[in-house]
């Protein structure tokens, strides 16, 4: 399982790798770039399934176990 994902901005195409959570979603994204904060975009769980390089960590061991991907577990980060 892959727990670091690159996120990249859609406003200002500024790229950054960041560790993903395990235990809850992360739903707020500030821009290290612009200062945009990125939300998940309508179905997705949280900002690294919307904007990352690699999903988050639930969805990941979903596929893996052939299972549907499901959201996040636990609450969403602030």
């Amino acid at each position: 399982m892959q727990l670091v994902s690159t996120i990249t901005c859609p406003s200002c195409g500024h790229q950054s790798a960041e560790t993903m959570p395990t235990d809850a979603c992360q739903f707020f994204y500030e821009c290290k770039g612009c200062g945009t904060l990125l939300r998940p975009k309508a179905g997705d769980c949280c900002v690294f399934c919307s904007y990352g390089d690699v999903p988050c960590p639930p969805i990941q061991e979903a596929k893996e176990h052939g299972r549907a991907a499901g959201c996040c577990l636990g609450a969403p980060l602030a």
